[in-house]
């Protein structure tokens, strides 16, 4: 496989835009009451919390780019998220706008067991770890969607991406 260092990046947005367009496009069929269901086989979590969840994590990241250290557990943890589909939509909205900043070192702070971690990352870096999150959180989403007897995803839908090019392979 051919490794083009340049290219990484360029080909990274188009994916989180279409992670979260698949998400978008998800949150627009369902009803708020749907959305904030619980689900018994996530631990009565809800589409809508871990909805906040994907989100938070990555305006997270847009708004502490500039301070240069990125710690996810200061999320907002906004209820209005996870409660309201429309709201939701509309920050994701927001997210798309604003990724793509220039790529710089980062810091990942983390405070783990009492102690405090500095990690040293790049904005590409968190950027790819966001994506990857949020399509681990997707997977866990359509949980609760087939749970409640809801099938309106694609089976794609929380899949990575390289799992989606091995099932290709294997049908050839």
């Amino acid at each position: 496989m051919k490794t083009n260092i340049q290219k990484q990046p360029i080909m990274l947005i188009p994916a989180i835009h279409k992670t979260l367009n698949e998400l978008t496009d998800l949150l627009s069929q369902l009803s708020d009451d749907d959305y904030c269901c619980p689900c018994h086989d996530l631990s009565n979590a809800t589409i809508g919390e871990h909805t906040r969840h994907i989100i938070e994590m990555f305006q997270c990241l847009e708004s502490q780019y500039e301070s240069g250290t990125v710690n996810y557990d200061k999320r907002q943890r906004d209820y209005r998220i996870q409660t309201n589909s429309t709201f939701a939509q509309n920050c994701i909205a927001d997210l798309l706008l604003q990724l793509g900043k220039p790529n710089k070192k980062l810091y990942l702070q983390q405070l783990v067991d009492n102690e405090e971690l500095l990690i040293e990352s790049n904005y590409h870096r968190e950027l790819l770890y966001n994506l990857e999150h949020c399509i681990h959180h997707q997977a866990l989403i359509k949980v609760a969607l087939i749970q409640s007897g809801t099938s309106i995803v694609d089976d794609n839908f929380g899949v990575a991406r390289s799992t989606i090019e091995y099932r290709k392979q294997c049908a050839q």
